[in-house]
């Protein structure tokens, strides 16, 4: 590969000293990591993709008339619906998230239907698929010692396989373990502000996901750090790079890839210190595939073996470009970008306060922006700020 990362003589016991109180902070792993039950938790890509894989071989996917469609409450289980596919050799149970995406296609409300006995729910669904205007869906069936229905979406629904996504990043990771420079992440001790990118890989600690709808993946490479400046007493700025993504087979979300700089992750799998933050999203439609295969699937792999340069030289040219000199010079400057006057002071008292100086370079002031941004009380407030910090920053690169 053609990054170019420090030696071992900037490592101190543990790990690397880290200033999480620069760039953003990211909560979507962390989301990912506080609502994931322990089964739907991964010790290795290896296991992840063993598991999606086995799921997607015993599936099958069919188009179907959707008032051709039988529902019945099973006669073993009256508790329990199951359908009658056109085509099908035997009834198929859904799951909790295709039974949602079939009571939406009638405008049916799932929740309300869940909460009727089978049988009542059943008759309603029914009534729903015979005087529903007819047209066609598409099914995905799993039979894995239960025959399933694990997704009821439109024809043209773009498939694409959780464990396509799993093996692309397979291909650069291998089993997400160590086994190539892309790991799950380590844990930032927040006593001393060094991030320890060594830790066992627990289900506590793991970032690989997957449920019966979706997969998730984050990986950093966290034993090559990468210097981007200095900081105020001299010792160098350290980022790390990252990347997650994500997958639903059955239509639950699309499919997208996050790549970015960051500079610790912590306990709970909040990322800290992040930069350059970049997204691909896919959405599932028609021509999913062809975009997964030729856009998707080639940034990751490009952005694996990208060499930090580029990034490097656009911190260093935020950090030179001076574009305030005086205090009228950096209120005019934020008032002008569309800051508060209350922004603009604690925006200049923040950087006062971090760097022992007011801001003065385009560096200075993202560095301002997203400290105050990560202090927003809503996540929309938040996200507005960050997106002029991002912009005022591409502008200086």
């Amino acid at each position: 590969m053609n990054t170019q990362v420090l030696d071992a003589t900037h490592q101190v016991d543990g790990g690397f000293k880290v200033d999480v109180s620069r760039g953003e902070r990211v909560g979507r792993v962390s989301s990912e990591w506080f609502s994931r039950p322990d089964d739907e938790r991964f010790l290795s890509l290896n296991e992840l993709a063993r598991t999606v894989r086995a799921r997607a071989e015993s599936g099958r996917t069919r188009t179907v008339e959707s008032d051709r469609i039988q529902v019945e409450a099973s006669h073993g289980d009256p508790e329990r619906l199951t359908l009658i596919l056109p085509g099908a050799e035997a009834p198929v149970a859904p799951t909790h998230w295709s039974f949602g995406q079939l009571a939406s296609l009638v405008g049916a409300p799932a929740t309300y239907l869940r909460q009727l006995p089978a049988a009542l729910a059943g008759i309603n669904l029914q009534y729903g698929l015979a005087t529903h205007r007819t047209e066609q869906v598409k099914t995905l069936e799993t039979g894995d010692g239960r025959l399933e229905l694990r997704a009821v979406t439109g024809p043209d629904y773009g498939r694409i396989y959780d464990h396509e996504l799993v093996e692309a990043v397979q291909r650069i990771a291998g089993n997400g373990i160590g086994d190539t420079r892309w790991k799950v992440p380590g844990v930032l001790d927040w006593s001393t502000g060094v991030y320890n990118p060594r830790v066992d890989i627990t289900k506590d600690t793991t970032t690989l996901y997957s449920s019966d709808r979706d997969v998730f993946i984050f990986l950093v490479d966290d034993l090559n750090p990468i210097e981007a400046g200095k900081l105020p007493d001299g010792s160098p700025d350290l980022y790390f790079r990252g990347f997650y993504c994500w997958n639903s087979e059955v239509g639950a979300k699309t499919l997208g890839i996050a790549s970015f700089y960051l500079r610790a992750v912590c306990q709970n799998r909040n990322l800290w210190g992040v930069e350059d933050f970049e997204e691909i999203n896919i959405r599932h439609s028609k021509y999913a595939a062809s975009r997964f295969a030729h856009e998707a699937a080639p940034a990751l792999l490009n952005f694996a073996n990208s060499s930090p340069i580029p990034f490097i030289n656009g911190i260093k040219a935020s950090r030179e470009r001076i574009v305030a000199r005086n205090d009228d010079d950096r209120t005019e400057l934020l008032r002008r970008r569309g800051f508060s006057r209350a922004e603009t002071a604690k925006i200049i008292d923040t950087v006062l306060n971090e760097e022992g100086r007011p801001p003065e370079s385009i560096f200075d002031f993202v560095q301002g922006i997203t400290a105050v941004a990560r202090d927003k009380p809503h996540q929309d407030a938040r996200l507005e700020m960050e997106a002029k910090a991002k912009k005022m920053l591409d502008r200086a690169s």
